[in-house]
């Protein structure tokens, strides 16, 4: 047998090795190739990574994707002079750019809404679109940017704060609903991303008519995806995002409907215990609702927890916070005004600030 020599097989192998190499940058090259198509064919759209959507978004549809519940908002940067949005079906949102004021707009015909119908500086730019109402659904199809644009990752905060309540946390009567409530007011103030679980006339206590609809409460449709409206909405996926904080300000509505105070108490206390279930790292703080509605029942919620050993659950006393048949409430005397809402997020503020 004919014996090969040595420097035969080095070179082989080394020969070999440089046709991998080549073969390997042929391969990586043309993934990188492909991964910018991809990202050039989902920018502007629902699917672009630098959309980022707070709140809960039905995203189950790639070409749309749908909010629900108040204060659910999208935000993005973009460079260029201009953006336009793609919507489906009516709507209304309130617009802000770059920060400034929130200017609410309403989806025509066309499903094209143009924010910015005066030519921005060269430059880049952010966009945030907030649903204001707890009957107000987003219907999200895409961007429009000026030829050559792109988008751009916003500066999102780490920290999320939840709110749920009732219509004093949609901010009903408000001049800009949930975005000038106390909920909206003090994260925007702490610098966190928020989202308002909340509806108008629920009550905590399931099976009760209330002023909501189908007789639903908040201790069953806190963990759905979609609002009352929504009587057979699927559950919430939880994975989707963690708060570092919630706030719970329900039990207004409990009393005035005369819901018993034990079966109030023991759905609190079982409402508590699903939520820590849900969020097992996050601050749980229950307010006493501005009225001083059910707050002893409560404040021995949060204690039944504390002696169980969650110590995370704290009781906020909002006793003084608002005047009763001041200006701090609408001319209803049941709903706070803007100017009760800010002096609520006033007081609210520092607690969760420290706490944080």
């Amino acid at each position: 047998m004919m014996r090969i020599p040595s420097t035969w097989i080095v070179r082989g192998i080394l020969i070999g090795s440089l046709v991998l190499v080549v073969a390997s940058g042929c391969i990586v090259g043309g993934i990188f190739l492909i991964a910018r198509q991809q990202a050039a064919t989902k920018m502007g759209t629902p699917l672009d990574p630098n959309i980022k959507f707070i709140g809960r978004w039905d995203s189950s549809n790639s070409a749309i994707y749908n909010s629900y519940w108040s204060g659910a908002y999208f935000e993005t940067s973009f460079t260029g002079t201009s953006i336009k949005l793609k919507m489906a079906g009516f709507s209304g949102m309130h617009i802000s750019i770059d920060h400034g004021p929130d200017h609410i707009y309403y989806v025509g015909p066309s499903g094209i809404v143009n924010p910015t119908p005066v030519a921005l500086k060269a430059g880049t730019h952010t966009v945030r679109v907030a649903s204001a109402n707890d009957t107000d659904t987003l219907h999200f199809k895409g961007l429009i940017l000026d030829p050559g644009a792109r988008t751009v990752a916003p500066a999102i905060a780490s920290r999320l704060i939840e709110f749920i309540g009732d219509s004093i946390t949609v901010g009903a009567t408000d001049t800009n609903y949930a975005l000038s409530d106390y909920a909206w007011l003090t994260s925007e103030r702490l610098a966190v991303e928020h989202t308002q679980i909340a509806q108008g006339g629920i009550c905590l206590v399931d099976n009760i008519q209330c002023g909501a609809p189908n007789a639903i409460g908040m201790s069953r449709q806190y963990f759905k995806m979609q609002t009352v409206y929504f009587r057979d909405s699927p559950n919430w996926d939880f994975a989707r995002y963690q708060a570092t904080a919630l706030v719970i300000n329900l039990g207004t509505n409990d009393q005035a409907y005369h819901v018993s105070t034990a079966l109030f108490q023991a759905t609190y206390i079982t409402f508590l215990q699903n939520i820590r279930a849900k969020h097992p790292h996050a601050l749980i703080f229950a307010m006493e609702p501005f009225n001083g509605a059910e707050a002893p029942f409560i404040q021995a919620a949060v204690q039944a927890l504390n002696a169980a050993g969650d110590t995370r659950v704290r009781y906020i006393d909002t006793a003084g916070w608002l005047q009763s048949g001041s200006a701090d409430y609408a001319i209803d005397g049941y709903h706070p005004s803007d100017t009760g809402q800010v002096k609520a997020a006033n007081r609210l503020e520092p607690i969760l600030a420290a706490a944080l």
